[in-house]
């Protein structure tokens, strides 16, 4: 509605004089549309304005939006335009951040929570005003929050909803969030895990610390064998394993927790659900392996299947250019460097001309995550 229009809507006299006090006295707002009510939040107390419309409940919110921002901000119209286009990147003045909670507005809130100077009170009044998830993401992304007693509410309050998401974008930047140190125990880390029994996205963020040698998969799953040539590749390459980065690889991969990794991202590219999840699957294999990356620059460039299976059969050919005992482990070192290589930048050229997603984008990819699995499969004991 224009300005013009919702200037001829006059509030109730009883509720412009209420909610002009309410303004002055409380540090948050919240409006509910479905009983039309405005809310205030002073200390640990809440603040009531019943409205009484006296017009259609939209154009009457809209309007009292109005009155509350000429109030908190001195500025006519609602939440201005210029903070809006802004809010969600985190440009507005910290100067204007406790003001903005007094607007009644979900885009003021968000450029709250999205604001490098959100502080742990803020953020008590923010959560007040808006507890969605999506704020409580925002929030969770600054350290002091997350490590803030309000940081363990917000934590319960996505895992409480998690189970009913259904979105792996959401899924996946939830549980990367969930899994910053502190927020969670060891029993619900697990429940998380055990959930990507159904949904893998839950286990990606999992299978990326384990890449980066953050925290081990044994943590939320039980163990499997090391590979059974482990302990002659130990004595082979135990030696040389800190000066070259692909005898260290194949000793990695080789031990239990490196063969637990391989079951894992095995099984979860036997039904990836969309785009965004494969995409992290094939960055989290080449992160894991990247300790024995090799790559030319020419495959840098334009990474293709075509490209890594190249330089895959001219690695098993050219043992000659490997240091002994390496020469011995052509294929193994062959391997370590083809899935090193690994990156969302191989789907490029197909996710450009499609955006197929389950069944029909599985069919469009199967060339390249069946050879993707076949060399992970080599690597099984």
């Amino acid at each position: 509605m224009s300005r013009k229009g919702l200037a001829e809507v006059e509030l109730a006299p009883e509720d412009a004089l209420r909610l002009q006090v309410l303004v002055t006295q409380v540090e948050a707002v919240r409006i509910n549309e479905s009983l039309q009510e405005v809310r205030g939040l002073k200390g640990e107390s809440e603040l009531l304005v019943q409205l009484h419309p006296n017009t259609r409940s939209d154009r009457y919110l809209d309007r009292v939006r109005e009155v509350l921002a000429q109030a908190a901000l001195d500025t006519p119209g609602g939440f201005p335009v210029v903070l809006r286009r802004w809010s969600r990147m985190g440009q507005v003045e910290s100067s204007q951040l406790a003001k903005l909670l007094c607007l009644g507005d979900a885009d003021a809130v968000m450029a709250v929570v999205s604001s490098s100077a959100l502080t742990e009170e803020l953020a008590r009044r923010a959560w007040w005003a808006a507890p969605y998830s999506e704020y409580a993401l925002q929030m969770l992304g600054h350290q002091q929050i997350a490590q803030s007693p309000l940081g363990q509410q917000l934590a319960q309050h996505l895992l409480e909803h998690l189970a009913f998401e259904t979105v792996p974008h959401t899924i996946m930047q939830t549980v990367r969030t969930l899994l910053r140190p502190g927020l969670l125990n060891s029993e619900q880390q697990q429940r998380l895990w055990v959930s990507g029994r159904a949904k893998v996205a839950y286990r990606i963020p999992f299978l990326e610390l384990a890449a980066a040698g953050v925290q081990p998969l044994s943590q939320v799953t039980s163990a499997v064998a090391e590979h059974h040539e482990l302990s002659r590749y130990d004595t082979d390459l135990g030696s040389i394993a800190g000066e070259q980065p692909l005898a260290a690889g194949l000793l990695r991969v080789s031990s239990a927790e490196g063969q637990l990794f391989l079951n894992t991202i095995i099984e979860a590219l036997r039904r990836p659900p969309d785009q965004e999840v494969v995409s992290a699957l094939l960055n989290v294999i080449g992160r894991f392996f990247s300790l024995g990356r090799r790559q030319t620059e020419a495959l840098n460039r334009q990474p293709s299947l075509s490209h890594l299976e190249t330089a895959w059969q001219q690695r098993q050919i050219a043992t000659d250019a490997l240091t002994a005992p390496l020469d011995a482990y052509g294929l193994q070192v062959a391997t370590l460097e083809a899935l090193a290589a690994v990156n969302e930048g191989l789907l490029y050229a197909t996710f450009v001309r499609s955006d197929a997603v389950g069944s029909l984008m599985r069919r469009k990819i199967a060339p390249l995550i069946d050879t993707i699995t076949q060399w992970l499969k080599s690597l099984q004991g």
